[in-house]
């Protein structure tokens, strides 16, 4: 069985976002909400809920890039951990409910990223899942981790690879 776009996209962007969830409910055992929705690493970075946004962003509208669709709109109005969670939740039902076979051809379906600006990339599926969504996604969880770690919410590596569960050797 080879391996595929499938196998290396929408399995990585549940695990990570479910552990992203589980996150909000150590957050919110630890410090008061409010502290934390403003939460950042620098000055001139975006705070929580921009991470949690970002990340369910790349998951979102890279799994339906690769399938040719159309992504779920997804406002950016998030103001709390219950309303995180929720988009959260709408993220992963989303890639869930992508069949597998709508990206039998992703690796090869061509990927036009056009910013804002004007500017942009080209891909072929393969080069944009592992250059520029799994790495996109992976920054903006990763950020937002370390911003809750750096507000002292007791988070470890184990949290950030829940979905592994215990070890089993």
């Amino acid at each position: 069985m080879s391996f595929s776009i499938h196998a290396a996209s929408a399995p990585v962007f549940i695990a990570s976002l479910r552990d992203m969830r589980a996150w909000l409910d150590k957050a919110a055992a630890a410090k008061p909400e409010a502290e934390l929705m403003d939460a950042r690493l620098a000055p001139d970075m975006r705070p929580l809920p921009a991470q949690f946004q970002m990340a369910s962003d790349s998951a979102k509208n890279g799994m339906a890039r690769l399938a040719g669709i159309e992504p779920p709109a997804m406002p950016d109005t998030e103001s709390s951990f219950d309303e995180l969670r929720a988009r959260c939740d709408r993220t992963i039902a989303f890639v869930e409910s992508i069949d597998p076979a709508a990206l039998a051809d992703a690796a090869t379906r061509e990927v036009v990223l056009k910013f804002p600006n004007g500017q942009g990339y080209r891909f072929d599926g393969a080069a944009y899942l592992t250059g520029f969504a799994l790495p996109n996604f992976f920054f903006h969880a990763t950020t937002a981790y370390a911003i809750l770690r750096h507000a002292g919410v007791p988070l470890g590596k184990p949290d950030f690879l829940a979905h592994l569960g215990a070890p089993n050797l």
